[in-house]
């Protein structure tokens, strides 16, 4: 038996990576038919109120791009401070109203309970969408190694 090998042209094969690619890139699967999973992102905030703003409109954008992305925030030391009851911008918004509208599209958020202690806070002025964990670096950490999300910090 004998086998004929042919060339496949170079435009073609071409097409057919670029069909790929694209079917990757938008979610729709790939050569194989899988479609692919959700990107999964930690937010690490510890700095206080200006990261916190930067990294909710980061999240806001980065959604905006992505709205499967899997997002957990998590928050430590002055990281805390905009999931608290009262807590504003510096042009005076609430910023309640930005974590109820991430919340419902899917972000969770994390407070260290260490932080809570340490600077004896009660848990109940933390925003109630927000999950308090034993460790906020410990969670990051978590996330990152058991649970293969990709790490930014604002």
């Amino acid at each position: 038996m004998r086998y004929e090998t042919r060339r496949i042209p170079g435009s073609l094969l071409g097409a057919l990576a670029l069909m790929s690619l694209s079917a990757c890139a938008t979610g729709q699967g790939s050569a194989t038919g899988q479609v692919s999973a959700p990107v999964k992102v930690v937010y690490h905030i510890n700095e206080g109120l200006d990261q916190a703003s930067n990294g909710l409109r980061n999240i806001r954008n980065h959604l905006s791009a992505d709205p499967q992305a899997k997002i957990v925030v998590v928050t430590h030391a002055g990281g805390i401070n905009f999931l608290l009851d009262g807590a504003r911008d510096k042009n005076g918004n609430a910023y309640a109203s930005t974590v109820d509208d991430l919340s419902l599209r899917g972000v969770e958020f994390r407070v260290c309970n260490f932080t809570l202690q340490s600077r004896n806070i009660d848990k109940g002025k933390v925003h109630s969408d927000a999950r308090i964990v034993p460790s906020g670096v410990a969670e990051v950490s978590r996330l990152q190694a058991r649970e293969g999300y990709a790490y930014l910090k604002p």
